[in-house]
């Protein structure tokens, strides 16, 4: 309910006013003076204060500058008898929202006051829309209510503005660059520019010139000066995903980036200072690289100031099925498919599995099912086979050739459980939750024999 304050000295002005609004279901108060009504705003918020300007003690102008200085949200309408240019001009630049003569009409009043609440329901949607968006690029796609991940959120907010290097540690698809970027955005960097770079997808001597830029001619192929990703991040943050994949002569002159804000390019002799903020990822043990002479000591120092650990799916799996929603709905938007759900047999299988991939893979495996699921919710079928079938999980880790496609691992799985049932199909199909028909296909698809 909307509350206004009234501040007159005459009781005919405010009685007036009262049977105005009252009929109109605001809830009022009323002062008889300047500084009871001083008294009462201290002690309460009002949406909106109707004022006189001439009283004595304390007159419309003191109690205008005294709400915009205590409840600055509260709008005032200022009315008096002896209206000028200048008396108005002097109520609109100490923030009044408008300026009423005496005699008023009960339409004038009501008009202002509806003008007055549009304002504040349009200022108040403009907030709700800017949190949104703000928390959007906050915390976009951390979701989770398990303990770790709270913890790792408020950590998060406790160093956004604490300006030193943070060390994310975690395995593969864990959401490290996420974390990042939430660090970024919950900080007073935010609006400049967030740089991420992944070193191990750097050949080692591209590495020095994608980081800190070269000169004309400072090697074959450098045709023309190039700024490096630190002074594209000067004022914002550089983000340094897999930093065990840095060489040592490259982690020489990050040391130094660290130390002095000094940046020199690849051939250069001239340095420049810039100011980024540096986050670093790895899902190495940078202190075993470190026994192994593969990562320098004193640069782990120096980016190990603020640690976070994110753990791995399985270690939440009370997440999963809130994560299985996000990306459902996700998902489901992006390809234009009514897919509402996911059935609960499929989603026993979806908490039981080991997620090697972490949530990464969690959201490959539910955008496939939603490509395709012919049903409205995902079902069992619609899940892939290393999910869905109850196997050691030693047997999907399992490499060929140093790799492991798909197909590979659906060839371990159904063979795994068809050597485990003595080669019973039946029952092999039963524990894969496939049909007789697709079994008999996979098995001569891989020519698999007893």
């Amino acid at each position: 309910m909307t509350k206004i304050l009234i501040v007159d000295d005459h009781e005919n002005t405010r009685f007036t006013l009262s049977m105005i609004l009252k009929k109109e279901g605001f809830k009022l108060s009323e002062a008889d003076s300047g500084p009871s009504a001083i008294q009462l705003i201290n002690q309460e918020n009002f949406d909106i204060v109707i004022t006189d300007l001439k009283m004595d003690k304390v007159d419309g102008f003191e109690i205008l500058n005294h709400i915009k200085r205590v409840s600055p949200d509260t709008e005032v309408i200022v009315i008096t008898a002896y209206a000028s240019i200048d008396t108005a001009v002097r109520a609109m630049r100490l923030g009044a929202y408008d300026y009423i003569s005496k005699p008023f009409q009960r339409e004038e009043i009501l008009l202002n006051i509806n003008k007055v609440l549009e304002k504040r329901k349009l200022t108040a949607d403009v907030k709700t829309l800017q949190r949104q968006v703000r928390d959007k690029y906050r915390f976009d796609n951390i979701v989770g209510n398990d303990k770790n991940m709270v913890d790792v959120l408020k950590l998060v907010e406790t160093v956004a503005n604490v300006d030193v290097p943070v060390l994310i540690l975690g395995e593969s698809g864990t959401g490290k660059e996420l974390i990042a970027k939430a660090i970024h955005n919950s900080s007073n960097r935010k609006n400049k520019h967030f740089v991420v770079i992944n070193c191990g997808a750097l050949p080692e001597n591209l590495q020095e010139s994608e980081l800190f830029g070269h000169v004309k001619g400072a090697f074959t192929g450098a045709i023309s000066n190039k700024k490096g990703l630190f002074e594209e991040a000067d004022g914002g943050t550089i983000f340094l995903d897999e930093i065990s994949e840095m060489s040592l002569s490259t982690q020489v002159k990050l040391l130094r980036v660290i130390q002095d804000g000094e940046v020199r390019p690849v051939g250069g002799n001239i340095s420049t200072f810039v100011n980024a903020r540096l986050i670093v990822a790895s899902n190495s043990d940078l202190k075993v690289m470190v026994h192994k002479s593969r990562f320098r000591e004193d640069l782990l120092f120096r980016i190990n100031v603020i640690q976070i650990n994110l753990p791995p799916l399985r270690e939440r799996k009370s997440d999963i099925p809130l994560l299985v929603n996000y990306f459902l709905k996700r998902t489901s938007q992006k390809f234009k498919k009514n897919v509402q759900g996911v059935s609960q047999s499929a989603l026993s299988k979806l908490m039981v599995y080991n997620w090697p991939g972490n949530v990464r893979e969690l959201e490959n495996v539910i955008e496939r099912a939603v490509i395709l699921t012919k049903s409205k919710e995902i079902l069992i079928d619609d899940l892939p086979l290393e999910v869905t079938a109850n196997v050691n999980p030693d047997i999907l880790s399992v490499k060929v050739n140093g790799k492991m496609s798909l197909d590979e691992i659906e060839k371990n799985v159904i063979l795994s459980k068809l050597k485990e049932n003595d080669w019973n199909q039946t029952k092999t199909a039963n524990d894969l939750n496939i049909g007789m028909t697709t079994l008999w296909r996979k098995i001569k698809k891989y020519n698999l024999r007893s």
